[in-house]
């Protein structure tokens, strides 16, 4: 099953420097049962598209818990053991948890398929996002337009050979 796993830049350089994306369990996103009701698709790159904006969402959650972390949004695609992640029954009608799975076992950044990661002229937009999460999730229609932002930006595709370009400072 694919996953997508969602992390900031230094969250991806710990995971660079563990080799591992995690110990589990950890949350990730996927075609989950109701992802594919939400969306009304049977196209699975459309689903897995989907799944990959919704990590991209949840790593927006981590920058804004994060305020030293640089502002781009980070997301790891890999591929686990079918049996390894599973969705929460009880929460698969919540609107939040669309995609939302729990990844059990130790997942080595190895078995990734690739990253993605915003580019640099996203952070401003991505700032101004992880700063009104709070007032969106809320309810403000003004907050959630600058959220929206954000996913604006389309997440840059990196194969995983190119992590080290991505977490080590230029010298």
């Amino acid at each position: 099953m694919r996953v997508y796993v969602p992390l900031t830049l230094p969250g991806l350089a710990e995971a660079h420097r563990t080799g591992e994306l995690g110990t589990g369990p950890f949350v990730a996103y996927a075609v989950t049962p109701a992802l594919r009701e939400w969306y009304l698709s049977d196209d699975m790159e459309e689903l897995e598209y989907a799944a990959l904006n919704r990590a991209a969402l949840a790593s927006l959650r981590l920058l804004a818990a994060d305020p030293g972390a640089v502002r781009r949004r980070v997301v790891v695609a890999v591929d686990v053991p079918d049996g390894a992640a599973a969705a929460d029954p009880d929460r698969g009608l919540d609107p939040a948890a669309l995609g939302e799975v729990r990844v059990t076992g130790t997942v080595a950044l190895a078995k990734a398929a690739s990253v993605h990661v915003d580019s640099d002229d996203a952070r401003e937009d991505v700032t101004a996002a992880a700063g009104a999460l709070a007032a969106a999730d809320g309810g403000d229609d003004d907050a959630q337009f600058v959220v929206d932002g954000a996913e604006d930006h389309e997440l840059l595709w990196y194969a995983t050979q190119e992590i080290p370009n991505l977490v080590e400072p230029a010298g």
